[in-house]
């Protein structure tokens, strides 16, 4: 089982929709947030150009399984691997707290190559790095 990615996201005030909880579209961005700050992590490290060509986010797949209201504490965002192939990856999430898990959700990512508008394989160092988080996706 690998481990996974932490990040702790802050919740705005604006984030909220009309029924006072965070509007269902704003968790795409939370998300974005996570999968951008674990992504670039392999990138500073040893100055790798890992991912920093670019990517293009495939699908997203998202259940809201609780109603989140805004807080002045941060919310946790636990990401890993679940699928690994040649020329896409599969991340997975949690957003959650200590009690409660508010959305379960998965993003197929493809490494792209911008400059030439094209799909690229994953690289040996970026299989090595993703190889660290990945742990089987479960069955819900």
């Amino acid at each position: 089982m690998g481990r996974r990615h932490i990040y702790r996201c802050p919740l705005r005030w604006s984030d909220m929709d009309a029924y006072g909880h965070v509007n269902n579209v704003v968790f795409l961005r939370y998300l974005e947030e996570a999968r951008i700050d674990f992504m670039f992590r392999l990138a500073p490290g040893e100055g790798s150009a890992s991912f920093q060509g670019g990517s293009v986010v495939a699908r997203h797949e998202i259940d809201y399984l609780r109603p989140l209201v805004h807080r002045h504490e941060p919310v946790t965002i636990e990401t890993w691997v679940t699928k690994i192939n040649a020329a896409a990856l599969t991340l997975s999430y949690e957003i959650k707290d200590e009690e409660t898990v508010y959305v379960r959700a998965s993003t197929v990512i493809v490494p792209y190559v911008l400059a030439e508008a094209r799909p690229r394989r994953i690289t040996p160092e970026e299989r090595l790095f993703l190889a660290e988080y990945h742990e089987q996706a479960v069955a819900v």
